[in-house]
């Protein structure tokens, strides 16, 4: 198949915003593969098409890819290896999602739990602050952060991990060299 037959996606329509009953097929993707702005996919149903955006996006579960050529490919979130997180307090919950923000880590606060992708040096840190923890299989749709869509960089926040306690002050920190 020459480039020029592969259906392009050109749009992204939020979850909830876009007609359902025009989805053409589901590509199932990890969180990885989710901040994207031009890529060849193929659907759960077969449907191989190109993912050919003005700027990377974000993709979140629920999504429509609208095809240039009509109809959408709807975007699922794959289950990842996650820990999930609970406190035994509103408080603890708090200080918690704090020490977890205080690392720019990418995390998803679902009702009573935080779920964050499995990492030893993490774990650690949430066992010795009383944490409840269980590994699980879910998909991972983190929050946005402060400052827009900044927890997105492919594989690189399973890296980045300040090994210390340390107050930020994000008026005087360099963003140029803090990407997630």
């Amino acid at each position: 198949m020459d480039q020029e037959s592969i259906p392009r996606a050109t749009e992204v329509h939020r979850a909830g915003t876009w007609p359902e009953a025009e989805a053409r097929d589901a590509v199932l993707v990890d969180f990885d593969d989710r901040y994207r702005r031009r890529k060849l996919y193929t659907g759960q149903g077969g449907l191989a098409f190109l993912l050919d955006l003005p700027e990377a996006t974000v993709l979140r579960e629920g999504d429509g890819l609208a095809l240039a050529s009509g109809g959408f490919v709807r975007v699922k979130a794959a289950p990842e290896p996650l820990v999930e997180i609970r406190a035994s307090s509103h408080e603890h919950f708090a200080r918690l999602a704090w020490h977890l923000g205080n690392r720019h880590l990418p995390t998803q606060i679902k009702g009573e739990r935080i779920l964050i992708r499995d990492d030893h040096v993490i774990v650690h840190m949430l066992e010795g602050l009383g944490a409840t923890l269980r590994r699980v299989e879910a998909p991972f749709d983190p929050e946005g952060g402060a400052y827009g869509e900044h927890n997105h960089a492919p594989g690189l926040q399973r890296h980045h991990h300040h090994h210390h306690d340390h107050d930020h002050d994000h008026e005087h920190c360099d963003h140029d060299h803090h990407h997630h």
